[in-house]
């Protein structure tokens, strides 16, 4: 069987995560508050975001907050291909 690289597989995860992190971002600055619960309400089936979306949130937030979730991404893909290495035979 094929073993994943840990290193590359949690790289992967946390690029994608920063990435999601980022169109988020994007959503909020280009479609306002009213669109932006909209689109959130939509992709989480319905629940009303309307009371926690915050529009104003400062640069230096929206940097850490990309730094945060690419490191837990990261974390989370190198976990992931760890158990699964850890489950393959040879």
């Amino acid at each position: 069987m094929y073993r994943l690289n840990i290193k590359k597989f949690g790289l992967a995860l946390g690029l994608t995560g920063a990435l999601l992190y980022v169109g988020c971002v994007l959503v909020m600055a280009t479609v306002g508050r009213e669109g932006t619960v909209k689109f959130f309400n939509s992709l989480l089936h319905g629940l009303d975001t309307s009371s926690i979306i915050r529009m104003d949130v400062p640069v230096l937030e929206v940097f850490f907050g990309i730094i945060q979730v690419f490191i837990l991404s990261w974390l989370i893909g190198a976990c992931v291909a760890a158990f699964y290495n850890a489950q393959v035979k040879g």
